[in-house]
């Protein structure tokens, strides 16, 4: 099972003269991700390097360093670790001497790893929507059972033939709180699922 950050970290490290510091925080999707890399870079340090993986979604950047050897490695960082919706940014103020490229990776790389290493985890649940209708004589069993599955209520209609409601849960619960609505309910509830459940 993969990980994400219970809470923000963050971990300096001084390399040669160099500061490396690397400001890791869980995100759940591009964009947060991207406004995570403006709100923590410094734009009177030398280079403010990033990385993040979204699932299959991935991207990293080097700022100026030469290529490969500051973005690739933090996001090399989050994968060693285990990590997933997170992304992570590595500032460094630069001290008067070069570090070569060995010297970047390992610097910039480095200083993630540590990071994430320390850094409070969580495990990351694969969540899934579920939209199901029930008669109004049903509504009650139905909320009252939802708690048990660690399902959040999104959206709720009323319409002629009864309530209509958009669930999110964790995936391991679905097939759970359908048998037991359907058995609270003498199978009266109908069920629907969307094609694409959302995975980490």
């Amino acid at each position: 099972m993969t990980d994400t950050l219970a809470a923000p970290a963050t971990h300096l490290l001084e390399v040669r003269h160099s500061r490396f510091l690397a400001h890791a925080e869980a995100v759940d999707g591009p964009v947060p991700a991207m406004q995570f890399v403006a709100r923590v870079s410094d734009p009177d340090a030398t280079h403010n390097c990033w990385a993040w993986r979204i699932g299959q979604d991935y991207r990293s950047s080097d700022d100026g360093e030469p290529a490969g050897t500051a973005g690739r490695p933090i996001l090399a960082a989050i994968d060693g670790q285990g990590y997933d919706r997170i992304a992570v940014v590595v500032t460094r103020w630069y001290g008067g001497i070069k570090l070569g490229a060995g010297g970047l990776v390992r610097a910039y790389g480095g200083t993630a790893a540590e990071c994430l290493r320390i850094a409070p985890r969580q495990p990351l649940v694969a969540m899934a929507d579920l939209g199901l209708a029930c008669a109004f004589d049903d509504l009650g069993l139905v909320h009252a059972a939802l708690p048990a599955h660690a399902a959040e209520k999104t959206g709720e209609r009323f319409e002629t033939d009864g309530a209509h409601l958009s669930l999110r849960l964790p995936a391991a619960q679905v097939d759970a709180l359908q048998r037991r609505l359907r058995d609270a309910t003498r199978d009266r509830v109908r069920f629907h699922i969307p094609q694409h459940p959302e995975t980490p």
